[in-house]
Formats: C-alpha cells, structure tokens, sequence
C-alpha cells in the first residue's frame, strides 16, 4: 500500500521531491527489512521511475543504487544506457554488469559511454580488447591510464596499429614493460612517418633523403628491439616483420653484422622452414657451403648469399677474439673484402653501402665513448 500510495503520489510531485524519494526509495530497497511482495513492489516503482521526464530523478536512484550487488540488474541495465550523467554511475561503478555487458555496451554507446567503461576500477582483458578495437583517442587514453586495466599483447598492438600516430598514446605505449616487440617496431614507423611528412623537414633536407634516413632510422631501431626483447617473442616479431615486407637483405645484415644473433637465426629459420636447432647449427659451425645453401634457401640471390657467408665467418671470428666490437670489426672487413670488386653494384653494391654506413655509426660511437673515458 506505500508503493500504491508512492505512485499516486509521484505523478503530481515537484521534480526535487521526486529526486528526493527516488533516492530513498533505492536506500530503503538495499537496506531496509522488506517482505518478498514488498520488495517486489518496490522493484515495480523503481522501474516506473526509469521512465521519468527528469534526469535528476533517475540520476538520483542510480546513485542509490549503482554500487551495490543486490540492486535489480535490469535497474542497472536500463540506467546503464541512460545519458551519460546518469549512466555513469552504473557503468563505472556497479558490480552487476558482466563483461559481455560491457563488451556490448563499448560496441553500441557512444563515446562518452566508452570513456567511463574505461574508467571501472577494474577493466577485464575482454573488456579492454573491445575498447581497443572501437575505442576513440580520449577512451584509449583513459585505458591505457588506468591502472586498474588488465590489457593484453594483442591488444595493445591493435592499439599500436589504430591510433600509433597519436603522440600522447604513443609514449603511454612505449612506458609499458609489457609492450610486445611488434608493437613497438609499429610505433618506430609511425615516428618514422610522422617525420616524413614534415614540411619543414622536407623543405630543409628533400623529400628523397628524408626518405633514406627515414627507413635506415627505422631499421637501426628494429635492430635495437631485437636485441632487447624476451627470446619468446622472437618469432612474433620476425613473422611481423616478413607479413610488413622488412626482412630485406639489407635488414637481415644489420642484424648479423650487430650481432643480433638469436633474431637473426630465428629470420632465417622463418624465411628457409628449416628447424630451429638445424639453422642454429649451421650458422654456429658450418661449413661455407652449408651456410651458403641455408642463405640461398632463405631467398636470398647467389651475389647476396655470398656476402652473407662471409660475413657470418667473419662474425664467428670476431665474437671468439674481441666480442665486445663485433659490429666494426665484420664491417670493415667485408668491406675490405668486397668493396673493389667488379660485382659491387646493383644490389650487392647497396648492400654494402649500408655496411659502410654501419662502420662508420660504430667508428663514431666508438670515439663517443673513448672521448668521455678521457674526460671523466
């Protein structure tokens, strides 16, 4: 008979009132002693109030009810898709919402709707996969702030993938320890883009070149995550790379040459199909022919293959005598070897400009560190 009486008595009440007894009518559902018809009729007068004209009433019952597990689910629901100011206490706050909830509720809201999924003080990695696949610059922010957010690899790539080329969610990606190593080569190429596209530094350098030092950046970058990551996530990057057309003759020695061994044997194993142990073997202690034979059935043209037999024996000995310059000793002398040669043009010749260039990135380097020895 309260509930009948509560009825009546909203159709003609001022909206304050209405707010006002909304509030207290979710208190008294959650905390007061009630029979079954009475909570039943209670439920039934909260409904009805989903349907009133004023957000300040239904704003008022979600704040009563939102936070807690025994509030009506379908109460949370239907004020879970309200506007914004109302639904964002269901949707950051109420335990009742599922992931399959939110999943639907990131694929079908708005922005604002996404914002506050979010924002939850705990965000599941299905929930966050969703958000990584619809999500607008302003929610993947707020995701990728929120400590509270369970994100995984993929995720986080597809994030990389989407919106990289944003400044503010590229540098949230790149703090993460847990970035895997085809995103971050992803993020390189968006740097490496955003610089192509300069004017300013088209107008100062050319487009051309600026294209050169674009790609030979970015090569060196892929090479220095390569030499960083967890051996398990090796062979995502390599197939990445392969799938995105980067693991170029000219790639794959920077990476011998630098001595990215465990990247480098895990390319060839994906570009050749032989075993892991078989390719590991035979870059280790094979003969000429055998490492030739492996490079060939990689792909690579008879010119190039020679080179990189070379500069794989070259790499063996300098690892052996002096590993901590392996980089400008295989350089200089492969230069040596085949720089005067009659076949030094075409692919072979850009081959081994590249080689040069990474001779004299070491040279310099090295002067950096003997300078700074002497001074300190």
């Amino acid at each position: 008979m309260i509930v009948e009486a509560f009825l009546r008595w909203i159709e003609t009440a001022k909206t304050g009132d209405r707010a006002r007894a909304a509030n207290a009518l979710g208190r008294a559902y959650l905390q007061s002693a009630m029979s079954a018809d009475e909570r039943k009729a209670a439920e039934m007068a909260m409904t009805f109030l989903l349907d009133d004209p004023s957000p300040r009433v239904r704003l008022a019952l979600a704040e009563a009810i939102a936070w807690s597990p025994d509030a009506p689910r379908n109460l949370i629901l239907s004020l879970a898709e309200d506007q914004p100011e109302v639904a964002c206490h269901a949707v950051t706050c109420s335990p009742l919402l599922s992931d399959a909830d939110l999943v639907d509720l990131a694929a079908r809201g708005n922005g604002a709707t996404r914002m506050l999924i979010a924002a939850r003080a705990y965000v599941t990695r299905p929930v966050s996969a969703a958000l990584a696949e619809v999500g607008d610059e302003e929610e993947l922010l707020c995701l990728l702030e929120n400590d509270g957010a369970a994100i995984s690899s993929q995720s986080l790539k597809r994030i990389a993938e989407r919106l990289g080329d944003n400044c503010d969610i590229r540098n949230l990606l790149l703090d993460r320890g847990d970035l895997p190593a085809d995103a971050r080569q992803l993020l390189t190429q968006h740097v490496s883009n955003a610089l192509v596209g300069l004017p300013l530094a088209q107008a100062a350098i050319g487009l051309q070149r600026l294209q050169r030092i674009s790609r030979e950046a970015t090569e060196a970058a892929i090479v220095s995550i390569a030499g960083d990551i967890a051996p398990r996530e090796i062979p995502d990057l390599v197939t990445h790379l392969r799938l995105n057309g980067r693991l170029t003759p000219s790639f794959l020695m920077h990476a011998l040459c630098a001595g990215k061994v465990d990247f480098f044997a895990a390319a060839i194993v994906d570009l050749s199909g032989c075993g892991e142990r078989r390719v590991r073997s035979i870059l280790a202690t094979g003969r000429m022919h055998a490492v030739r034979a492996l490079y060939e059935s990689a792909g690579l043209p008879r010119d190039i293959s020679v080179i990189f037999v070379e500069a794989t024996l070259l790499w063996r000995d300098a690892a052996r005598k002096a590993p901590g310059s392996v980089l400008g000793n295989v350089c200089g002398r492969l230069l040596e070897k085949f720089r005067h040669r009659d076949s030094a043009h075409g692919a072979v010749g850009e081959l081994l400009d590249m080689v040069e260039k990474l001779g004299v990135a070491e040279q310099r380097q090295s002067a950096r560190v003997y300078a700074a020895l002497a001074a300190a």
